[in-house]
């Protein structure tokens, strides 16, 4: 029976604060062999985090060298691997990116600005066109307009588009092409598709899941949904 590799990804709201016993507790029950956190933030928190999920076995952590107040990711992985950050490629917001590359495999995680002018996306479609196997996880802070929303306010929508034209695909979607599901609320009630994870085709006869878990967004742990891919290896 073939095993499978597990990666969670989950913006945990402002570097967790107060939520951080609840968010790790949270996370060990899903039990990921990869851990991509978005809104990370290297302060108090954050070293709590990283030394907890060491403890762990999450011994393989990547930050960027965001100061303590500003929204960045962190990947820390049972998997040995290397890392790459990207502050002479990207000129703004080279902290919303870091890279794990284990197993052939080029793993981003993301935290992408909202409605914020940034060239992030072009830089992630000029990395995927290498045909290199990718995974993009994180909270893209936009989606398909009338699709991942009801309504039309997403910024960057036609990027999307442009990953699929350079042969990376929506795993949610290839696993669940006509749900309507949502990974973040308004106060006003309003659902939006805001997390993804997309993948390389070249890694699509090993793809075995990639589904939404709400109870934690819908018990306050954060504000946003945890998202799991699995592979299997």
């Amino acid at each position: 029976m073939a095993s499978t590799l597990k990666v969670l990804s989950w913006n945990i709201r402002q570097g967790g604060g107060t939520r951080t016993d609840a968010i790790l507790k949270a996370v060990y029950q899903h039990n990921p062999h990869i851990i991509i956190f978005s809104e990370f933030r290297n302060n108090q928190s954050g070293a709590m985090i990283r030394t907890r999920l060491m403890m762990k076995g999450y011994v393989h952590q990547f930050i960027t060298a965001a100061d303590k107040q500003t929204n960045s990711v962190l990947i820390a992985s049972k998997l040995h691997g290397d890392s790459q950050l990207f502050y002479d490629e990207v000129k703004d917001f080279p902290e919303s990116l870091v890279m794990l590359k284990t197993s052939g495999i080029e793993i981003f995680g993301l935290y992408l600005p909202h409605k914020k002018k940034h060239t992030l996306f072009k830089f992630l479609l000029e990395r995927a066109s290498s045909g290199n196997p990718v995974i993009l996880a994180g909270d893209f802070n936009t989606g398909i307009n009338g699709v991942d929303q009801k309504g039309d306010s997403f910024w960057y929508s036609e990027y999307l588009a442009k990953l699929e034209n350079v042969d990376v695909m929506d795993a949610f979607r290839f696993f669940h092409p006509q749900v309507k599901e949502y990974s973040w609320f308004s106060h006003g009630g309003n659902g939006y598709r805001y997390d993804h994870i997309w993948v390389h085709s070249s890694l699509q006869t090993f793809l075995a899941d990639c589904s939404y878990s709400h109870h934690e967004r819908e018990a306050g742990t954060s504000d946003h949904s945890v998202m799991l891919l699995e592979l299997k290896v």
